[in-house]
């Protein structure tokens, strides 16, 4: 269990963004690992293909970066990461909230060469999601280092405002341009932070805060798991439509369906009752 100090709480307050170098276990990091080849191949475990899937195996170019979205969805050893209820009562405290759901996950992969992934802000993909704002938990599968596309951040950058979704996330000539746009407007220089962590490590983000990648100019891949939360007692806004996740929006009924976003901790020790099946997964994956 991570015990956030105060003053880690704080620094998150202050800059957007919290690094913790320890959070996975090597079983848990090796086991996630083991699965990224097969899903970028179509291979999906659990029969059910990922809500999105960026990169196919054979179609597209190997220097784009390899991103499939709700991998939960379709690998029980993703699952049992992504929706462990570690992640959901880290994110509650740091958010203030009571409690915590997922919206959906990551599953990313840069192997050497791929190009980079714009700065942008997860917020300006939430407007689908009543009330609005992620916290999100990027959990490092490899050494992340200077030269491999490692995560950046704009430190304080929460504290901008919420913009429009950038041009291009995918392979953009500058990386950097939708931050420096955002930062002119605000009349401020941004303080950029590369994070470097071991496998294992993890950094927690407000919603807010502009993030991004450089190309992977190492002869490493820099894989990657991340959760995207929002409050456990979110409901799908009334007008905004997100053309793919509010397909699980029923009819003339804007509550959430825990199958399909589960609450993974609540203040009251609620968990949605079908993840204690999904975290024994976690290292051993199903019976064979």
């Amino acid at each position: 269990m991570v015990d956030l100090a105060d003053a880690q709480i704080e620094r998150f307050q202050r800059d957007g963004f919290l690094v913790i170098d320890h959070f996975l276990e090597l079983e848990q990091v090796e086991s996630a690992r083991r699965r990224f080849e097969p899903l970028f191949r179509g291979e999906f475990e659990t029969g059910l293909q990922p809500d999105e899937w960026n990169w196919h195996a054979g179609r597209d170019a190997e220097d784009l970066t390899h991103q499939i979205c709700n991998g939960w969805k379709s690998d029980r050893i993703v699952a049992g990461i992504v929706l462990q209820a570690e992640i959901r009562r880290m994110t509650a405290m740091l958010a203030g909230w009571t409690g915590a759901r997922i919206a959906q996950d990551n599953v990313i992969w840069k192997p050497p060469g791929a190009k980079p992934l714009g700065f942008h802000q997860d917020d300006s993909y939430c407007r689908w999601v009543a009330p609005s704002g992620y916290v999100t938990v990027w959990m490092a599968l490899d050494d992340t280092t200077a030269a491999g596309g490692m995560i950046e951040y704009a430190r304080g950058s929460h504290r901008w405002g919420i913009f429009p979704p950038i041009r291009q996330f995918h392979a953009p000539d500058n990386y950097r341009d939708a931050l420096d746009s955002a930062a002119r407007q605000v009349g401020v220089t941004p303080e950029i932070v590369k994070i470097e962590v071991p496998a294992g490590g993890c950094v927690v983000h407000d919603g807010k805060t502009w993030h991004g990648s450089d190309t992977n100019r190492s002869k490493a891949p820099r894989r990657s798991l991340v959760t995207h939360c929002i409050a456990a007692e979110a409901r799908f806004h009334p007008s905004e439509v997100s053309p793919i996740y509010s397909r699980y929006r029923r009819i003339d009924d804007d509550r959430m369906d825990e199958s399909f976003f589960p609450i993974l901790w609540t203040r009251h020790g609620y968990r949605s009752p079908y993840l204690q099946a999904v975290n024994s997964q976690t290292v051993r994956g199903p019976a064979s």
